[in-house]
């Protein structure tokens, strides 16, 4: 390029200026970039005001890695004990009934005066289960599942109504035969008898439940 003029040498002199004004930009950017953690620390100290590093406890418990999912260990016994209690519909429980005309039960070891105070409502009644239009099957998880419940809620006097069974074929009590049975079995229960006409009369049975004794740790 041939200069003839100082005026040829503005196009120069506005090129080099733009060049000096980007680069002092550039350079300026830099330097804020530069002190922004120094701000932004010095903000931060500002807003939450004097501070002390904590000193390393020599009893602290270091994080263990991985999560440990925790062992329901009360359901696992509760799922055992179910399996224990299990009640069978081949169980014959003619022997162990008492030879009275309501055919009672007494288990071993109670006192002779067991089901007479039943009969005469020394225990007050707590629950009731009424087993009216369940299957044989339903009927049985029914009742297992209710004494058990009882038993575990601190209740001593339960009262099941089987029903008389004038709705079964031949009008004959099936059901009734059936919670003899499966009574006998739990090991919750001590003793039952028939209940009283204002009670249920023959379609009902007041059964007397062995105190809750909590498994230790609790429930």
């Amino acid at each position: 390029m041939r200069v003839k003029s100082l005026q040829d040498l503005q196009p120069v002199r506005k090129a080099l200026a733009a060049a000096a004004q980007q680069a002092a930009l550039l350079a300026e950017e830099q330097r804020r970039a530069a002190l922004r953690p120094a701000t932004d620390r010095a903000l931060f100290l500002q807003a939450v005001g004097a501070v002390q590093p904590l000193r390393h406890a020599r009893n602290r418990l270091e994080p263990r890695p991985g999560n440990v999912l925790p062992v329901p260990q009360q359901r696992l016994l509760d799922e055992q004990s179910v399996l224990r209690e299990a009640i069978s519909d081949e169980f014959d429980v003619s022997t162990l009934l008492l030879t009275d005309d309501q055919l009672s039960y007494l288990r071993p070891g109670m006192g002779t005066d067991v089901p007479q105070r039943l009969r005469a409502g020394h225990w007050s009644i707590q629950r009731q289960l009424d087993l009216h239009g369940l299957r044989t099957d339903e009927a049985r998880e029914a009742l297992g599942q209710f004494i058990r419940h009882a038993h575990r809620d601190g209740a001593r006097c339960v009262r099941v109504v089987h029903g008389k069974g004038l709705g079964s074929p031949g009008r004959m009590p099936v059901l009734k035969g059936r919670v003899h049975s499966w009574l006998v079995q739990k090991q919750e229960v001590l003793a039952f008898v028939q209940a009283r006409p204002n009670d249920g009369g023959a379609g009902a049975l007041i059964v007397l439940l062995q105190p809750y004794v909590p498994r230790q740790g609790g429930r």
